[in-house]
């Protein structure tokens, strides 16, 4: 069982379901709403919880409503929450539009998220005890390559998904093992990408590619009926952080199942797939993994 420490975001998603995206400046009737747990951090750290990993979480939550709803989400899925802290204000918020075709469209607002400016020695010893630190950016930068730097520093492998995608100083890439891009992400971030000894870019339905040492290779993805896309990446970069010491090739095949398997229900963490649902379909499929089932799955 991979340990896998996330340093990152935890969102409250206000999710509203509309025929079509609004065009600028235009009202639409919406079909319904609904408040769901999500943010990048805590969607991949669910991700791999419920892939088969142990998942220590560190990140900021605010003292409104929302803060006791997502600190308990994080309990019910067996995630480590000693280094998730309580600031003043309000909790990290994402206001989502999601078509009839499943394709969204995302505002999201910090919050207590862009407060989280400090690593605790606490903090420092989850990551250093960890297999992988996953980092993606929706918190600030500086925090994020502190603790790159301390992962690197204690032989923990750097997972980042740096997105949304920003300028980042050197110092941060270069503490980067392993870089999950989509392909927009990927051409805006090429010559960055290029010193990250593993790179895989999400194509959407058409899967997801690896460039790395073992090579260069492309998984499909795996054919759904799409209901909702919003949180797919994230399923697949925490399913590839739990999976990632089998190997690279088993790895991409667990996170596009994943992936694909998270489109397929209503709500970001809700769609998160469990082991077991991600092994049958690699099993019916025969893809690599299926016989590699982690026992909280």
């Amino acid at each position: 069982m991979a340990r896998i420490a996330v340093v990152g975001s935890i969102n409250m998603d206000l999710v509203t379901r509309t025929p079509r995206r609004p065009r600028p400046g235009e009202t639409i009737l919406g079909t319904s709403f609904e408040s769901v747990p999500g943010g990048k951090g805590a969607n991949q750290a669910i991700a791999a919880g419920r892939a088969g990993a142990r998942v220590d979480f560190i990140g900021a939550i605010g003292t409104d409503v929302f803060g006791t709803a997502l600190r308990n989400v994080l309990a019910d899925n067996e995630i480590g929450a000693e280094g998730l802290r309580t600031i003043e204000g309000s909790s990290g918020i994402a206001a989502i539009v999601v078509d009839e075709s499943g394709e969204n469209s995302i505002i999201v607002v910090g919050g207590a998220n862009a407060a989280l400016t400090d690593l605790t020695a606490a903090d420092l010893a989850i990551i250093a005890e960890a297999d992988i630190l996953l980092c993606q950016l929706e918190i600030p930068v500086d925090t994020v390559t502190a603790a790159a730097r301390h992962a690197r520093s204690n032989g923990t492998l750097v997972l980042l998904n740096p997105s949304p995608a920003r300028p980042l100083p050197a110092s941060t890439w270069s503490t980067v093992d392993i870089a999950v891009v989509n392909e927009g992400e990927a051409a805006q971030l090429d010559s960055e990408l290029g010193g990250v000894a593993h790179v895989l870019t999400t194509r959407g339905g058409s899967g997801a590619s690896y460039r790395g040492p073992e090579g260069d290779f492309h998984h499909p993805g795996v054919p759904v009926a799409v209901v909702d896309t919003t949180g797919a990446g994230d399923t697949f970069t925490g399913a590839l952080a739990a999976h990632w010491h089998e190997g690279p090739e088993t790895a991409l095949a667990w996170a596009c199942t994943a992936g694909a398997l998270a489109t397929t229900a209503f709500g970001a963490t809700a769609a998160i797939p469990t082991a077991a649902e991600i092994t049958r379909v690699l099993r019916d499929r025969g893809e690599p993994g299926t016989t590699s089932v982690p026992a909280n799955g």
